[in-house]
């Protein structure tokens, strides 16, 4: 069996721990690293799930204020105006939304 080398950048303390984990259950980082790959091999799959935080502004926090804001604006409360200037581009914006309430990940 020919072998070849993977290289990876990793956290220097994050390395640290998985070495030292690594020697607790037996194995080198190498060994584990191989463990790791037959399993995606085998399973033709990452072996464990990866998932993504969930977007704030889909909390039910701010889901809640949009739709009473929304609501505000049927029964007529809201002020309607004409545009005075364009937006500035994305990259320019604030990421602050004043009179958003605060969202929990």
């Amino acid at each position: 069996m020919a072998l070849a080398t993977i290289t990876a950048r990793v956290d220097k303390k994050d390395k640290i721990l998985f070495d030292s984990f690594c020697a607790n259950v037996g194995l080198n980082t190498s060994a584990a690293i191989n463990l790791f790959v037959k399993a995606v091999l085998r399973e033709n799959r990452i072996p464990f799930e990866i998932t993504q935080t969930p977007d704030p502004f889909f909390s039910e926090a701010n889901l809640a204020y949009v739709k009473k804001s929304v609501q505000e604006l049927k029964d007529g409360k809201g002020t309607s105006h004409e545009l005075i200037e364009a937006a500035p581009p994305f990259s320019q914006q604030s990421t602050a939304l004043s009179g958003c309430p605060p969202t929990r990940a």
